[in-house]
């Protein structure tokens, strides 16, 4: 029994003791460069206390007192947050080249997804090969014109289930019915088919995607100290296993049978990014395997699924909330396109207004409110402080949305701020990054985008909107939920009211 207590103390005290002597070579480290200002630290948790629920607020806080460049201690990590326009591009942009890594979260570990996933990949050849690879096959120009049509068809289905919801009076759910759009206009691309159907209902696998950005997004304990990553404490690497490992199974599956298939005919009938990717892989290619397909699938669809359904959920929310607004977008949608008839991908370039909308939301409801942490390959000279080398680095885009040395009537929801503005979204102007900047900037930008801009301006254009339950204007929630992705915390259900054209 003493033996068993002495084993346990031990275990108990290792990490401790592990942080201490770590914290003490840090210490000595730090002496010796300059480091951004920050709020001072508590031992052992560091400035871990002051997240809070909400990072992106509480940072946004702390940024007003001690500047756009920031140090805190989370833990044994050095974490540096930038909180402005110009320090946002000498991060993204001026310093890309020694910035451009990440820190790997351990939740991303599970089932190896961090060795496979273009996301968390190192800056090197094999991560260029599958950048381009990704590029080619799904977000080129030339992609994307072919693939128009898949596109048009789901936004009719989604248009068409919308109607049927308004001949009953039945209140539909924005975010689920955006979320169900986009997963299908992916899944036709790339595996000729919709996935929610052969997932499951749309609910399921909105499920697993959202437990994945929220696990991700959480704080976790045991990337603040790793010592304690063989223990799971939070439990955070188990959740994310279970739900990563049910989507991997799906895409594993499609692979499978799409290789039996292959083998019984000889040849491969479908023209999507599949197909593309196992001639690839089966060329004996370095840059693909079979293996990876399910990953890169796993990527391609959280980070392009959950981020443009919360954006919808944002705009219509803003859109119901601003009633003069909404007008504006409905005049211009019929003087352009007619009233009461969907958006055609022709039209985007005719419609400003709508593209301003899309710009506003990103502004006050960036899709990713820290993007994704990056990682310092050396020590970076910025503003005459260092960003040590191995240091952790956010750039609170959400806060840079919201800053009043930024934007006038910062917030206020206001797409005329960018009628007569040349800002755009594609990483040039570091006022709005919502998709990054760089070399990590999100290679599916231009599908998300076009995605954003034919739902958005049919769900306008085609329905007019009436709350549930008598609902006001003024009790509806516009909390968010924080995770990797800024979610609104309750979802947005309004009934449809179909517009005759």
């Amino acid at each position: 029994m003493e033996c068993l207590l002495g084993s346990v103390i031990f275990l108990f005290l290792l990490p401790f003791t592990l942080y201490f002597l770590l914290s003490k070579c840090t210490k000595n480290n730090s002496n010796m460069i300059k480091l951004p200002p920050g709020p001072s630290p508590l031992p052992f948790i560091g400035n871990l206390h002051q997240l809070g629920k909400k990072p992106h607020k509480s940072l946004a806080k702390l940024a007003e007192i001690h500047g756009p460049l920031m140090t805190l201690k989370l833990g044994q990590v050095t974490t540096i947050v930038a909180s402005s326009p110009y320090m946002a591009k000498q991060i993204l942009q001026t310093h890309d080249h020694d910035l451009s890594n990440r820190t790997i979260p351990d939740a991303v570990t599970v089932h190896d997804h961090h060795n496979y996933s273009m996301t968390f990949f190192p800056v090197s050849p094999l991560w260029r090969d599958l950048r381009k690879i990704c590029s080619n096959q799904l977000f080129s120009n030339k992609t994307l014109e072919e693939s128009k049509e898949i596109r048009l068809q789901k936004l009719q289905e989604l248009l068409n289930d919308i109607s049927q919801s308004s001949l009953v009076n039945e209140a539909i759910d924005i975010g689920n019915m955006a979320f169900k759009t986009s997963i299908n206009i992916l899944s036709n691309t790339i595996y000729s088919l919709d996935l929610v159907e052969s997932a499951g209902s749309v609910g399921d696998f909105k499920e697993l995607v959202v437990n994945i950005m929220e696990e991700c997004g959480k704080p976790n304990i045991v990337d603040l100290f790793p010592a304690l990553r063989m223990f799971d404490p939070q439990g955070i690497k188990a959740r994310t296993s279970a739900s990563a490992g049910k989507i991997l199974d799906i895409f594993q599956r499609l692979v499978d049978e799409r290789l039996k298939l292959r083998e019984v005919q000889g040849f491969d009938t479908n023209n999507d990014m599949l197909s593309n990717l196992l001639n690839i892989a089966q060329d004996n290619s370095q840059e693909m395997n079979i293996a990876k397909i399910p990953h890169v699938s796993l990527t391609l669809f959280v980070a392009g699924t959950d981020t443009i359904s919360s954006t919808i959920e944002w705009a219509m929310a803003e859109l119901l909330k601003n009633e003069n607004i909404m007008s504006k977008a409905k005049q211009e949608l019929e003087q352009i396109i007619g009233k009461g008839k969907p958006v055609e991908e022709s039209d985007i370039a005719k419609l400003p207004y709508l593209q301003a909308i899309i710009k506003e939301t990103f502004r006050l409801h960036p899709p990713v409110p820290f993007l994704i942490p990056r990682k310092a390959n050396e020590n970076v000279e910025i503003g005459g402080y260092t960003i040590p080398k191995d240091a952790q680095i956010w750039v609170n885009v959400w806060a840079i949305g919201r800053s009043s040395s930024v934007w006038e009537n910062a917030s206020l929801f206001s797409p005329e701020r960018f009628l007569k503005s040349e800002i755009d979204i594609k990483g040039h102007n570091f006022e709005l990054t919502p998709f990054g900047a760089g070399r990590r900037i999100c290679p599916g930008l231009l599908l998300a985008t076009k995605e954003l801009y034919l739902m958005l301006g049919s769900l306008i254009n085609c329905f007019n909107w009436i709350f549930e339950d008598e609902t006001k204007i003024d009790d509806m929630n516009m909390e968010d939920k924080f995770g990797i992705t800024l979610a609104k915390a309750q979802p947005l259900r309004v009934i449809p009211e179909k517009v005759c054209n």
